[in-house]
């Protein structure tokens, strides 16, 4: 049997409507997680960034229980701890000891939500697992604005972010407020991560927020370059994951966990 791909096979991809959703939101996803990934692995953030997707894990179950859509749930708790977690400010990084039993809260809560929620099992799988391929064109018009929001809020902070990033003591000597600093940072972040969630589940947010970030910043510690390298990487771990799910019948969520896995690993050993 031929192992030859059949080209016709991947333009068919633009054929299906639900594909060609799952690209726009893949896309739109991946590089929302580009620019919040990125400043995230600068900070050292990437177990809460962790924490907050396992944390919206709760919100959307316990949304459903009260009839709200799941990722209304998802955004406003993730937006409510990430406030929590902000008003750590520098101190986040010597807090995982409190996050960790935070989120094993809410993992707990979850799951007792989803005692009540079997009815609706199906929607909680897909709030862990993702579902890409049944994203509607109201979800992605939300996750549109929600990210043009936060890109335009984070094109606001960046210099005072940075600055605050890499020499804390330093910036709050010249005025920088490094709690609301990372307050707001932590609020994009939580959009970030309940649109990531979307297309690879709460169980694998870490995928598309640090993986081409952490690759990214093994090639180039120049911050431009580093942001159109992770962003790079994101829009294509998702658009093969996708064509690759599509030709295997495997699982996207497996593929972008795999391609992001391969492409860090692959960074590490060129630097």
């Amino acid at each position: 049997m031929s192992t030859i791909v059949d080209p016709t096979l991947i333009v068919s991809l633009f054929e299906y409507y639900f594909l060609r959703n799952a690209l726009i939101a893949g896309t739109i996803a991946a590089i929302l997680a580009g620019f919040v990934g990125y400043f995230m692995v600068i900070r050292r953030l990437a177990f809460a960034g962790h924490s907050l997707g396992h944390i919206g894990f709760a919100g959307a179950t316990g949304a459903g229980l009260i009839g709200l859509m799941p990722v209304s749930g998802q955004l406003i708790l993730t937006i409510l701890a990430a406030i929590g977690m902000g008003s750590l400010g520098h101190r986040i990084n010597k807090s995982d000891v409190a996050i960790g039993i935070i989120l094993a809260l809410a993992l707990g809560l979850g799951v007792l939500f989803l005692h009540f929620y079997t009815s609706h099992a199906a929607q909680a799988m897909t709030v862990l697992f993702g579902n890409l391929l049944g994203v509607s064109a109201h979800l992605i018009k939300m996750m549109l604005i929600y990210s043009v929001l936060s890109l335009l809020g984070l094109s606001i902070i960046a210099r005072p972010l940075l600055f605050a990033s890499l020499e804390p003591e330093l910036a709050e000597a010249k005025g920088v407020s490094l709690s609301l600093i990372s307050i707001l940072f932590m609020i994009i972040v939580a959009v970030a991560v309940t649109e990531v969630s979307q297309v690879v589940g709460v169980l694998l947010v870490f995928t598309l927020l640090i993986g081409p970030a952490a690759a990214a910043l093994n090639w180039t510690h120049r911050i431009l370059s580093g942001l159109f390298l992770t962003i790079l990487f994101g829009i294509l771990i998702v658009w093969l994951g996708i064509i690759l799910s599509f030709i295997t019948d495997l699982p996207i969520p497996f593929w972008i966990s795999a391609l992001a896995a391969s492409n860090y690993f692959l960074s590490y050993l060129a630097r």
